[in-house]
């Protein structure tokens, strides 16, 4: 059965962040309460979203019934120097890879992250990252994504 995915819009903007929330609350094992992030957040989409050039998409599945969305996979394009793995300095960034538990294991996620994938391979960038949650892993390693390992740091600024 083929899964219609469709690229998101303005419009979805809230319902993305819906599912951020349900995403983030399955890496962290807590609940994640909406506030001035969400709304930041939200209003980012909204502006970034339609905008060609932004270097950000998202790729949804509306659920069944019409209410909303079932899933999604969010996106951005980085251009970096090249080196020798990757000359075009293209890195593409997956996150906010999120089902609405009504609507697991239906394969929508991977609809989203596979017509993802499609738009990254159609802006020419061929290394493309992310950090799997636990529950994810399997579907990232089947569609060929592997473990890096190394050393990665960060710098939370003062506000």
């Amino acid at each position: 059965m083929e899964i219609d995915t469709r690229r998101a819009g303005a419009h979805d903007a809230e319902e993305l962040i819906r599912l951020r929330i349900v995403m983030l609350e399955a890496v962290e094992g807590a609940p994640v309460p909406p506030g001035e992030w969400s709304l930041r957040s939200a209003a980012a989409l909204r502006r970034r979203l339609p905008a060609e050039d932004a270097g950000i998409t998202a790729f949804v599945v509306d659920r069944p019934d019409g209410g909303g969305l079932a899933a999604c996979a969010i996106g951005t394009i980085e251009e970096r120097l090249g080196s020798p793995a990757n000359p075009e300095g293209l890195v593409g960034y997956v996150f906010n890879v999120a089902t609405d538990p009504r609507y697991r294991r239906r394969g929508y996620s991977t609809a989203c992250l596979t017509a993802l994938l499609g738009w990254f391979a159609d802006h020419g960038v061929r290394l493309i990252r992310l950090r799997p949650s636990k529950d994810g892993l399997p579907v990232y390693e089947r569609l060929g994504f592997m473990l890096e390992h190394g050393p990665w740091m960060v710098l939370q600024a003062p506000e």
